[in-house]
């Protein structure tokens, strides 16, 4: 078992911009991290194409080669990267113990848990074709791009009530379809929804295609499908922009039972930090951030968590 075993003082679980920049400090403060990137290396960013909202790229970048920046730096300071997913983690005690799908067992002496968070899709294939070129899971991110356009937004809680009302400052006309005939989100944010003069609610409805030109490599999206579930009636919706708002799941299952989390999946951190409630665990980025969930913020606590880490580290 000691012959299999990687020992290192800190192992960051997951990539993306709170990984690779907590990667990029600890390697830095000479924690010799190690990091397992996961199913996603890059995290949600290598799925979108133009990033126009990230200091120091005033042109903008694509998501994917944002991320491969990111990790380059890292391993300029000497971070140990690796490709493949963390499996299993005893955080019971300490050191801590993790299961690689490799078979390689680490013991680590601290932990930064950078899993992110996976949006909620419809599942249709044309939404699948049509992702990063016309529909998105981020009014803030994208929204921009739809400056004086007609957007759809699809979903019935706050998240959708919120990127709706967002995309309504900047679009000509916002769409909101829900499945049902009243919204699940608060009452405050339904009365924003409704006093927002150019935002319309498609009621009762469920979207059944997205469609779009596709020329090539060139791909748009011209409208949507949407269906009413009490008229069983189709009709197609002309926009330039679609936004998923049904929600997101954090990728937090692998220290489920280990860390506190909220009723979805959130973990828990203290305040103006990223500790968990296990002393030398820590949390960064979309796991552990359910309001922001952008790569300048996750990117933050990525930071805040090497520092964190060495600071732990120090004090035992």
């Amino acid at each position: 078992m000691s012959e299999q075993t990687d020992k290192t003082k800190c192992l960051i679980i997951g990539s993306g911009p709170a990984g690779y920049t907590a990667a990029i400090y600890a390697a830095r403060a000479d924690l010799k991290p190690m990091m397992y990137e996961g199913l996603e290396p890059g995290g949600q960013l290598t799925t979108t194409t133009e990033v126009e909202n990230y200091p120091g790229y005033p042109e903008g970048t694509q998501g994917p080669q944002m991320m491969e920046d990111f990790k380059k730096q890292a391993v300029r300071f000497d971070a140990d990267i690796r490709p493949g997913i963390i499996t299993k983690i005893d955080l019971s005690k300490q050191p801590f113990m993790a299961k690689a799908d490799d078979g390689k067992i680490i013991e680590a002496d601290t932990v930064i848990l950078a899993t992110g968070a996976t949006a909620k899709w419809l599942g249709l294939d044309s939404e699948a074709k049509f992702n990063g070129y016309g529909v998105s899971a981020c009014a803030t991110c994208d929204g921009f791009f739809y400056k004086g356009k007609d957007v759809l937004v699809v979903g019935g809680g706050d998240t959708a009530a919120e990127e709706s009302t967002y995309l309504a400052k900047l679009c000509k006309k916002v769409y909101l379809v829900h499945r049902r005939d009243e919204l699940r989100a608060s009452k405050a944010m339904q009365r924003k929804v409704f006093d927002t003069p150019n935002l319309e609610v498609v009621w009762d409805s469920v979207v059944e295609e997205i469609v779009g030109t596709e020329e090539g490599f060139n791909k748009a999206v011209t409208g949507v499908k949407v269906k009413n579930v009490q008229t069983g009636e189709s009709k197609e919706i002309n926009v330039d922009g679609v936004f998923i708002a049904i929600g997101h799941k954090p990728n937090s299952d692998i220290v489920k039972g280990q860390l506190d989390m909220n009723e979805v999946g959130y973990v828990k951190t203290a305040s103006d930090s990223t500790k968990t409630n296990i002393d030398g665990v820590f949390a960064c980025g979309d796991v552990q951030d359910h309001v922001f969930r952008q790569a300048v913020t996750a990117a933050g606590t990525g930071c805040m968590s090497a520092i964190e880490a060495e600071r732990y580290l120090s004090s035992v």
